[in-house]
């Protein structure tokens, strides 16, 4: 089992990047602390922390379109979370399937 403390060493927020698990599609990157990815570890569903509320935050409690996640996963670092998961509908708060729609061009 991986040891949660290797993860919160560097800083108390670290960075968690959500894909879809069928597609690989990117949905979004959000921010998580400890408590957020306990939460998301005991109920299935993706749980982060909002640097602009400053408090946790259930995606999908106001929406309904939770993300189940299905597998997480930690990248070299130990600084930076992945979560492949099962969106219950659009994840952006736009309405777009992801919220990696706006192209950027020269």
């Amino acid at each position: 089992m991986f040891d949660l403390d290797q993860l919160f060493q560097k800083s108390e927020l670290i960075p968690v990047i959500i894909q879809d698990d069928q597609t690989l599609e990117v949905l979004m990157l959000g921010f998580t602390n400890r408590e957020a990815v306990e939460l998301t570890m005991r109920t299935g569903t993706a749980w982060f922390w909002s640097r602009s509320r400053q408090k946790l935050w259930n995606k999908g409690e106001s929406s309904g379109n939770f993300l189940h996640v299905r597998r997480m996963a930690a990248d070299c670092d130990a600084d930076t979370l992945l979560y492949l998961c099962t969106p219950d509908g659009p994840t952006c708060h736009t309405g777009a399937v992801s919220c990696f729609f706006r192209e950027i061009t020269e």
